[in-house]
C-alpha cells in the first residue's frame, strides 16, 4: 500500500505560500508601474542587466518539474537521464549564438515576429498558431502542477486550488508584465536555490555522505553503496538512437521555445545578453546538478529501506525525503520553492501567449493598430491565456497534457528550423517555412501515442511519450522540407516574382551586424545541401526499427 506523503502542519506552508505571492505582487506592481509600451511589456524596454537576466533565463527553465516531475524520470531512466539534462542546460547558450542577439539587434518581442519580417504575414501566423499550442501545452502542465500541489501536499482540493491559485497567478503576471516577470523570476531563482540545494544537503548528511556540503556533485561518495543496493543505476540501458535522439527532441525543441527566447530580447545590451548566458548555464547547472542528486538520493533511499515509491509518488521524491529527513517547516519551503519554479515558467508562458496573439497575429491582421491599443490588446492577451488554461486544466484533453517534454519536441518541429535557417541562409523563403511547420508540426502530432496511438515509431511507450521518438522524425524532415521547397521555388519565376529579395538580404546583413550588403553573405546553398542530406538520413534512420 502507498503512504500518503503530505506535510503535517499545512498552515506553515499556507503562512509561507502567502507571504510570498504578496512578494511577486507587489515586485510585479512596482516593476512595472511606468511601463506603457508593447517594448515594455514583451521585452521589459531591453533594459535587464547580465545578473537579474540569468536568474531570470534560468528560472524561466526551472518550472515546477524540476522539483516534481523530473524525479519520477530519473527513477526510471536512472542515470542516462543526465544525458537528458545536458540537452536541456545547452538551450539558452545556443539560441543566444544562433539566432538570439541577432533577432535582438532586431528589434523581436518574439521568434515569430522575426518569422514576420523574414517570411511574410502568412507564414508569422502559421508559426504563431503552433508556437501558441507549445505555449498552451507548457503553460497548462505548470497550472496543473500547482494545482496538485496544493492538493496532494497542502490539503486543499484540487478545483479550489486550480481556480483560486490559478486567478492569483494570472493576476500577478498580468499586472507585472515583463519587467515584473524578470524581476519575479531572479528572486525565484534565489528561492529555489536555497530551498532546494541546503536541505538536500542535510538529507545527504543523514544518508552518510561525506559529500553533503556540496550537493550538486557531492554525492560521488555513495556510488559504491548504490551499486551494491541497485546494481543497474548506472546502465547505458537503451540504443545509440535513442541517445540521438535527445538532440533534435530536447535540443532543439529548447531552442525553439518563444518564452526562453523572449529573455534574450530582454537584455540590456548584446553584451549583457552574452553575459547573462554564463550566469544561465552556472546557475543553472548548479541546480540541475542538485535534482540529479535528489533522484540519485531517492532510489539510494528506496533501495537502502525497502520503501515503495509508486507510481503517483515517484515525482514527490523530493518532498518525501524532506518529509523524511528534515523538519516540517523546512518541507514547507521546498514546497513554496517548487510552487515557485511553477510561477516563473508561468511568467514566460503567459507573456509568450500574449505576445504571440497581440503582437503576431491581431497586429499582423491590423498593422495601423495605435501603440496604447496594442499594449490594452497586450494585456488582455495575457490575462486571457491564463484564464484559458486554468479552464482547461479542471478537465484537460488528453492530447495537450502529455508532458512539457512533448512540447519541446513540437518546438523542435516547427519553430527551431523556421528561425534558424531564416538567420543563417538567404534562399529560405515564406513558401518553405510555411510547408516546414505545417508538415514538421502534423507529423510530430501524427508519431506522438496520443493523437494515433497506434502509429508510432519506436514501440517503446516511454520513448514515445517523451516525444523522442517522434521528433527524431519530424524535426529533420522540417529542415528537409523548408531547405528544398525554398530552393525549389526560388526558381519558379510565377513564385520567386512574390519573394522580397532584396528586402531578406538587408535584413540578414543587418541583423548580422554588417552595415553594407553582400549578396553572397549567408546564401551558399552547399551548406544548406549538406543539412537536407544529413536530415534525409536522420529521417530514414527515425522511420527503421529502433
Amino acid at each position: 500500500m502507498e503512504q500518503n506523503w503530505q506535510l503535517n502542519n499545512t498552515t506553515i506552508g499556507i503562512v509561507f505560500l502567502v507571504i510570498s505571492f504578496i512578494a511577486f505582487y507587489f515586485i510585479g506592481w512596482y516593476s512595472n508601474r511606468s511601463s506603457k509600451s508593447t517594448q515594455d511589456l514583451y521585452i521589459a524596454g531591453g533594459s535587464i542587466g547580465a545578473l537579474a537576466n540569468g536568474l531570470g533565463m534560468a528560472s524561466t527553465y526551472m518550472s515546477l518539474a524540476t522539483f516534481l516531475g523530473v524525479t519520477a524520470l530519473i527513477l526510471k531512466l536512472q542515470a542516462p537521464f543526465v544525458f537528458m539534462w545536458i540537452q536541456f542546460i545547452l538551450a539558452i547558450p545556443l539560441i543566444t549564438i544562433l539566432f538570439g542577439t541577432s533577432l535582438r539587434r532586431m528589434g523581436a518581442f518574439t521568434p515569430a515576429h522575426f518569422v514576420r519580417e523574414r517570411y511574410g504575414n502568412k507564414a508569422a501566423i502559421v508559426a504563431a498558431l503552433w508556437m501558441i499550442l507549445i505555449m498552451l501545452m507548457y503553460a497548462l502542465g505548470q497550472m496543473i502542477g500547482i494545482a496538485k500541489t496544493f492538493e496532494t501536499l497542502l490539503g486543499i482540493p484540487y478545483a479550489y486550488g486550480l481556480a483560486f491559485g490559478g486567478l492569483i497567478i494570472v493576476g500577478y503576471i498580468t499586472i507585472g508584465g515583463m519587467y515584473g516577470a524578470s524581476y519575479n523570476a531572479a528572486l525565484q531563482m534565489v528561492i529555489m536555490g536555497i530551498v532546494f540545494i541546503i536541505p538536500l544537503g542535510a538529507i545527504m548528511k543523514a544518508m552518510g555522505s561525506s559529500g553533503w556540503w556540496f550537493p550538486p556533485l557531492g554525492y560521488g561518495d555513495m556510488v559504491s553503496a548504490m551499486r551494491e543496493v541497485a546494481p543497474d543505476f548506472f546502465d547505458f540501458k537503451y540504443s545509440a538512437k535513442w541517445y540521438f535522439a535527445l538532440i533534435p527532441s530536447l535540443t532543439l525543441g529548447g531552442i525553439g521555445l518563444p518564452h526562453l527566447a523572449m529573455r534574450v530580447f530582454t537584455a540590456s545590451s548584446l553584451r549583457s545578453a552574452r553575459r547573462a548566458m554564463v550566469w544561465y548555464a552556472a546557475i543553472l547547472g548548479m541546480v540541475f546538478s542538485a535534482t540529479y542528486t535528489m533522484g540519485f538520493a531517492g532510489v539510494f533511499f528506496s533501495s537502502t529501506t525497502g520503501t515503495v515509491i509508486g507510481p503517483t509518488d515517484a515525482d514527490k521524491i523530493t518532498i518525501i525525503l524532506n518529509l523524511i529527513y528534515n523538519p516540517d517547516w523546512v518541507t514547507a519551503l521546498v514546497i513554496a520553492g517548487a510552487i515557485a519554479a511553477g510561477l516563473s515558467t508561468l511568467n514566460g508562458n503567459l507573456l509568450g501567449i500574449g505576445a504571440l496573439v497581440a503582437q503576431d497575429i491581431i497586429s499582423t491582421l491590423k498593422p495601423s493598430l495605435r501603440e496604447e491599443t496594442k499594449v490594452k490588446i497586450g494585456y488582455l492577451a495575457i490575462a486571457s491565456a491564463g484564464i484559458v488554461s486554468i479552464l482547461l486544466a479542471f478537465k484537460p484533453p488528453a492530447f495537450l497534457v502529455v508532458s512539457i517534454l512533448w512540447a519541446f519536441g513540437l518546438a523542435a518541429s516547427v519553430s527551431a528550423p523556421l528561425v534558424i535557417m531564416g538567420v543563417w541562409w538567404k534562399e529560405a523563403n515564406g513558401y518553405g517555412a510555411i510547408s516546414a511547420a505545417t508538415i514538421g508540426g502534423l507529423v510530430y502530432l501524427l508519431f506522438s501515442p496520443y493523437i494515433a496511438p497506434n502509429i508510432v515509431l519506436s514501440g517503446d511507450a516511454l520513448t514515445d511519450s517523451l516525444g523522442l521518438s517522434g521528433a527524431l522524425l519530424a524535426a529533420p524532415l522540417s529542415f528537409l522540407v523548408l531547405i528544398v521547397v525554398s530552393y525549389v521555388t526560388n526558381r519558379i519565376p510565377s513564385l520567386a516574382v512574390h519573394i522580397p529579395i532584396d528586402k531578406n538580404n538587408e535584413l540578414i546583413e543587418r541583423i548580422h551586424g554588417w552595415n553594407t550588403v553582400n549578396k553572397e553573405r549567408y546564401a551558399s546553398n552547399g551548406g544548406a545541401f549538406i543539412i537536407a542530406g544529413l536530415c534525409s538520413i536522420v529521417a530514414i534512420w527515425a522511420i527503421l526499427p529502433w
